[in-house]
């Protein structure tokens, strides 16, 4: 089963729900130019002949505007209009529920997952024809569709225990650990290779007032991004998964003992000082119900998600608003 849940539909959520509509456009020969007659409505606001044939041609589609009103590709296309119309319009009940923070949160575990630096990132962003703040933009509303659709359709899936126990049996050997795993974060206080005595024992001395602060409740990712000198700080300080042998000889040791949400002693390697915590930890065997209860539960919410979609998008949504068309039943 896959690892779940980081953001629901990557950067897709409108992708996806207008891919279960059936507004799929065939490729035509180009006719005569659309005119400005008015083919529908959305809470009064007029769609054109027009509006459709560039609606179309933006998602590389030509349609016939000879006979609009029999014609299936125009059908399709004004539905395909119609239904993103009504989307764009509910996100923005949502716009507020996205705060910069989020963005940047969002844009560094993207970054993160690719292990590039800020740099590295901008400049491949650069390499593909885009531009730093179009990406933050895009990002953003990623976001919006992501909560709308957890808000309007996710939430409301519902599954029950019942269900939950059947797919817990029937996938015991996905849920099975196989490989001990570790996932970490960590505050690093850098120490250079000819650092005099002095240096070193400041440097400790700093890390020791850091993990002091971290053990009484302050928010271990938040000193990381003030204090690390590691490139995760801008994550936070996470690490991410990681089997034993990869880990460190001195930071297996200074983690091998503790339990998720525990933070190591200081630790000293080359590097400086570290302090670890252990997010969390998989040991070989069988997963217990309750620990995956959550995510099965996600798991089946999104098996039901397209239907859920289609049906938000083509029954409730369209009756949260005014449409009127040319077309009879294209609801």
């Amino acid at each position: 089963m896959r690892n779940y849940r980081s953001l629901w539909l990557e950067g897709a959520v409108i992708a996806v729900a207008l891919a279960v509509l059936p507004a799929l456009f065939t490729p035509v020969a180009a006719q005569a130019q659309a005119s400005n007659e008015v083919v529908a409505s959305v809470d009064g606001q007029p769609i054109t002949e027009r509006d459709v044939e560039q609606f179309a041609a933006s998602h590389g589609s030509t349609i016939s505007t000879d006979d609009f009103a029999d014609s299936p590709e125009a059908r399709a296309a004004l539905k395909a209009l119609i239904d993103d119309q009504l989307l764009h319009q509910e996100r923005k009940k949502f716009e507020d529920k996205v705060d910069e923070s989020q963005v940047d949160k969002y844009i560094e575990e993207i970054r993160g997952e690719q292990h590039l630096s800020d740099e590295q990132f901008r400049a491949d962003l650069q390499a593909h024809g885009m531009s730093y703040e179009e990406f933050r933009k895009k990002a953003r509303e990623q976001l919006i569709n992501s909560q709308m659709v957890q808000s309007e359709v996710l939430d409301k899936i519902q599954i029950s225990d019942a269900e939950i126990k059947a797919f817990y049996d029937a996938h015991q050997s996905e849920l099975t650990i196989r490989q001990e795993r570790l996932r970490l974060a960590q505050i690093l206080i850098s120490v250079s290779q000819n650092a005099t005595p002095q240096q070193v024992a400041a440097a400790q001395q700093k890390a020791e007032g850091i993990r002091l602060q971290a053990t009484k409740g302050l928010d271990f990712n938040s000193l990381a991004e003030k204090y690390s000198d590691d490139d995760s700080k801008a994550r936070g300080g996470e690490l991410g998964w990681f089997e034993p042998n990869d880990i460190n000889d001195k930071i297996l040791a200074g983690v091998r003992n503790l339990k998720p949400g525990d933070i190591s002693q200081v630790i000293r390697t080359k590097y400086g000082f570290h302090i670890v915590k252990l997010e969390d930890h998989e040991v070989p065997g069988p997963r217990p119900l309750a620990d995956v209860k959550e995510q099965i539960r996600h798991e089946l919410q999104d098996e039901h998600a397209d239907a859920a979609i289609k049906k938000w998008a083509e029954t409730d949504l369209i009756k949260q608003h005014y449409v009127e068309t040319i077309y009879p039943k294209l609801y």
